[in-house]
């Protein structure tokens, strides 16, 4: 039998920070104790926001961290072909069509729903895609494409849920209201979602089933905020015909207001803890592992 296949996976937009550091060593850590391997992906396809300072940094305090891993580390900006075929197999079973609406014309549309009653919303709190670009014509989708308009690529929820059918995944870590075991999928919570866009030929829900099939990983280790992403996952893997891994999702390290530590908002870069005296010691007994 294989040995199980872990990885870490950040995106070079930003210092890794201790949230970081307890997903990689816990990928890192379980790779060692079960004598399986542990692999490195930098997922950069966000050109607008990554930046090579940011991928060194990476592999920089990830050693500082006493990690290692297998080499050549797998960058997304190199796989795009991969994740361009898989957009042309689903639009060839007719799961994707293009939407134009820009994000002010979504939120415009959203307020306008919400004067009557909530509109749902997914997991995150999004609102799910209220437009009408599925009912476009053919002939009037192709004229908005051959004028240069932008566009997403939204996948056919209620169709793909159709093909699918029941979708479970196992769960080894849990959920955030205790889910563990076999996990019943939700997809549908979660609205036509983006699969690309028209200068992006991937999303994150897309490539990360792509390149975790790819490379064999077996199981994912990654945070409790993306639980509830694994029901869209789970679908991609059946639409695309893809493994199935096993699921472990770990608490969220949170600063003195109880938010999730961030990029965003600022959480202390491991190369400041590290600037200030903390050792690799200290990191792990901040993020509260052995």
């Amino acid at each position: 039998m294989p040995p199980p296949v872990f990885r870490f996976a950040p995106s070079p937009n930003g210092y890794l920070h201790l949230g970081h550091a307890r997903s990689a060593l816990l990928n890192f850590d379980l790779a060692r104790e079960t004598g399986g391997r542990f692999l490195l992906r930098i997922e950069d396809i966000d050109t607008t926001r990554c930046r090579p300072e940011f991928e060194a940094a990476i592999y920089e305090d990830l050693a500082w961290l006493g990690l290692s891993w297998e080499t050549p580390v797998r960058r997304q900006s190199e796989q795009l072909a991969r994740y361009r075929d898989a957009v042309e197999r689903l639009q060839a079973e007719g799961l994707i069509y293009p939407s134009f609406e820009s994000r002010t014309e979504i939120a415009r549309l959203v307020a306008q729903k919400e004067a009557g009653a909530p509109w749902p919303r997914d997991p995150d709190g999004a609102p799910l895609y209220p437009g009408v670009a599925k009912q476009l014509a053919p002939e009037e989708r192709e004229r908005l494409i051959s004028s240069g308009a932008p566009y997403a690529l939204r996948l056919d929820m209620a169709a793909a849920c159709a093909q699918a059918k029941h979708l479970v995944w196992t769960e080894h870590g849990e959920g955030p209201d205790g889910e563990q075991g076999a996990v019943t999928a939700r997809p549908e919570d979660w609205g036509d979602v983006i699969l690309a866009r028209k200068e992006t030929p991937t999303s994150y829900h897309l490539s990360v089933v792509i390149d975790d099939a790819l490379q064999g990983v077996t199981d994912v280790v990654r945070g409790r905020d993306l639980f509830w992403s694994t029901s869209v996952h789970r679908l991609l893997q059946s639409l695309l015909g893809l493994p199935q891994p096993l699921y472990r999702h770990h608490p969220l390290m949170t600063d003195a207001a109880g938010q999730k530590l961030s990029k965003s908002t600022g959480a202390m870069a491991l190369r400041e803890l590290r600037a200030a005296g903390a050792t690799p010691a200290d990191i792990r007994r901040m993020a509260q592992l052995p």
